[in-house]
């Protein structure tokens, strides 16, 4: 088996006070999430819906899980009864789907909005102009069934440290706008999810307060 408890250790070796870990357990089977379980570790990451509907009928119940794929709004219906956070919102229409089943269930459900900053074609997510939008448009204040608590991003995949700097960068300095002009009374509002296995200590030094790492805790993916 691989060495999860070690790597975990490492990893949390490297995170300051008020920097939490996402552990990302997709693909991976719950014997390695029962092993990061036991050194203590409780909020993990899934992204596949099936997936995640096994793991959670099958796993501690007091798991904290959170959702960190692209999400499809007819999905939202099967993990709203025990999904802890949505990090990944990029749309009004997903927003308010979120809103409408965790009425259903007389939950509030945590989201953040994810921005799409990096260059890669394939991201998903908000552009800063497209966030602005949304968060002025205002048809999210009428939303009490969800809570926003911050933002989400990947950095570009690529060996260039100050290219992944520069992103962290933008996506603090518009968490940094949005908290000021929608969210500035609201503590809840304080999540900057940003920080992969291969850019997390970066993603430290430039403001994130969650990090979500997989690879470097339980290896490679089992497809």
């Amino acid at each position: 088996m691989y060495d999860v408890k070690g790597n975990l250790r490492e990893v949390l070796s490297h995170l300051p006070q008020g920097v939490r870990l996402v552990a990302i357990s997709k693909y991976h089977p719950n014997e390695y999430i029962e092993s990061a379980y036991a050194e203590g570790q409780r909020t993990f990451g899934e992204s596949h819906e099936q997936e995640l509907r096994q793991k959670v009928e099958t796993l501690p119940k007091d798991i904290r899980w959170h959702f960190i794929g692209h999400l499809q709004t007819n999905k939202v219906k099967y993990i709203a009864p025990y999904i802890t956070m949505i990090e990944t919102v990029d749309s009004l229409k997903l927003l308010k789907e979120i809103d409408k089943q965790a009425a259903k269930c007389e939950r509030v459900i945590d989201v953040l909005l994810e921005l799409h900053i990096a260059e890669e074609e394939t991201k998903y997510g908000l552009t800063p102009d497209a966030l602005r939008g949304l968060l002025a448009d205002g048809e999210w204040r009428a939303l009490n069934h969800v809570r926003i608590c911050g933002l989400m991003m990947m950095a570009s995949y690529v060996d260039d440290e100050n290219q992944i700097r520069s992103e962290f960068r933008l996506a603090h300095s518009l968490f940094d706008e949005v908290k000021a002009q929608y969210f500035v009374d609201c503590d809840y509002f304080c999540e900057r999810s940003w920080g992969m296995s291969h850019d997390y200590l970066l993603a430290v030094e430039e403001g994130s307060t969650m990090v979500r790492i997989g690879t470097t805790i339980f290896g490679p993916r089992v497809y």
